[in-house]
């Protein structure tokens, strides 16, 4: 848990830094994301909330995910993940947005989207990425995963964010 910890207060201090706050959006986490934010002292001074929107319709609702994404690309793609973090993003009025969606398991998996697949989605004033992860074990291994890599991203996303409107260095 330490090396988790340390994670959460890298991501913490560096929003500090650069003035910015961050949302969650979480399918297959079911808020273990928001769960490890919120596990340091002074998280609410960069943590605004989350959404879990396991449902297709509570995507779309809560977080203004279109319905033609869901159709075209699915629940679980790099497109409603970005999606889900650009609408948590502005609903909640953070600066950066994360979407996590994906194939649990142990059921649910197929030949195009097996169990394990975690679709990781970022938005922030600097853009948006996708990124597409395969985890190995079982339910709470994947869930356990995606929320470690999740944070490493983060982390990633918050050192090339502009810092109260300078580059940050």
């Amino acid at each position: 848990m330490g090396a988790a910890l340390s994670a959460v207060r890298r991501v913490g201090d560096g929003l500090m830094t650069r003035g910015l706050t961050v949302a969650v959006a979480e399918s297959c986490t079911g808020g273990m994301l928001g769960s490890r934010l919120t596990s340091v002292a002074g998280s609410s001074r960069w943590f605004r909330g989350g959404v879990i929107a396991y449902a297709n319709d509570v995507k779309s609702g809560m977080l203004g995910v279109r319905s033609s994404t869901l159709e075209r690309h699915g629940a679980v793609s790099g497109q409603t993940a970005v999606e889900m973090a650009t609408g948590v993003r502005e609903a909640l009025g953070a600066g950066i947005g994360v979407g996590v969606t994906g194939v649990a398991g142990p059921g649910g998996g197929g030949r195009r989207k097996p169990v394990g697949l975690v679709w990781i989605g970022i938005s922030s004033g600097s853009g948006v990425l996708a990124r597409r992860f395969v985890f190995d074990g079982r339910r709470a291994a994947v869930r356990a995963q995606a929320v470690s890599v999740a944070l490493v991203l983060l982390e990633n996303r918050i050192r090339r964010e502009k810092k109260h409107g300078k580059e940050a260095g």
